[in-house]
């Protein structure tokens, strides 16, 4: 069963935590196996299943990226090897700032590594700020362009993804210097 189904909610991006963490400790109560010690072995390893799923569709859910990963797979859009291709424009883009990184290992320059810093946050803050609009209507959408925000919200996670792995290794650069 689908998580979203699980929690008896609407597929969307944007949750309201709190409530997503009351139904979780409505559902935790529920299917809490010592509640179940004395059923019989078949209704004790349900429950145990129940509340396995519970514990997992509440930690992809309560994390956007897990939660935008989930919901991109549930739709076939993340494949491993795959289709995952992002605009050649940026590609450019995060190329001339590995360069730049590959340009730090062999000459270190703090200001240089801050302005790489600023720059690929100034790049994650116009990601976030350009999709927002797509996540917060897309509980309301169908057909095709449920399917075109589905592939601009994937456009939007490759790419994030791939700041991060920049960010990662500018924070190894600051912990070096």
């Amino acid at each position: 069963m689908d998580y979203f189904e699980f929690y008896n909610i609407p597929e969307s991006f944007l949750l309201d935590e709190k409530a997503l963490k009351n139904i979780y400790y409505k559902l935790s109560r529920e299917y809490h196996p010592d509640f179940y010690a004395n059923e019989p072995q078949e209704k004790q390893q349900e429950i145990l299943q129940l509340s396995t799923q519970n514990t997992n569709a509440y930690r992809t859910l309560s994390d956007p990226d897990l939660r935008m990963q989930y919901i991109l797979k549930h739709h076939g859009l993340l494949e491993e090897g795959g289709k995952n291709e992002l605009p050649a424009g940026f590609l450019m883009e995060m190329m001339e700032i590995n360069e730049e990184l590959m340009e730090l290992e062999f000459d270190f320059d703090a200001a240089k590594l801050h302005e790489i810093g600023e720059q690929t946050s100034g790049i994650v803050a116009q990601l976030d700020n350009d999709i927002l609009p797509v996540l917060q209507r897309y509980p309301e959408l169908h057909g095709v362009t449920k399917d075109e925000a589905l592939d601009e919200v994937k456009t939007y996670y490759l790419k994030k993804k791939y700041l991060l792995r920049i960010q990662e290794t500018l924070s190894k650069f600051a912990t070096r210097s």
